[in-house]
């Protein structure tokens, strides 16, 4: 299962309407996770390294990421995170 990481568009930020997703916060910090559904999100601030069995995905401010739906990972939160998301 692989995390999806870019750098999008203003003009698809807009598209995808992020303004309008809901907030999520997290301090320096580490836990495991498991992705029930696909989440989208992107990173307004911070800096974390998820870890999975495919490898390490670093994942920082300005980023737009994919977590695929069965996902087991564990976050290590590197920098505080602020970040939005959408489920589906």
């Amino acid at each position: 299962m692989k995390i999806e990481v870019r750098k999008p568009t203003e003009e698809e930020l807009k598209k995808l309407g992020v303004e309008s997703w809901p907030t999520w916060t997290c301090p320096v910090s580490e836990f495991d996770w498991t992705y029930d559904e696909a989440e989208t999100c992107y990173f307004y601030e911070g800096k974390v390294i998820v870890e999975t069995d495919e490898g390490n995905v670093e994942i920082g401010k300005g980023d737009l990421v994919t977590f695929p739906k069965g996902l087991k990972c564990r976050w290590k939160v590197l920098e505080p995170v602020r970040k939005v998301y959408s489920f589906g």
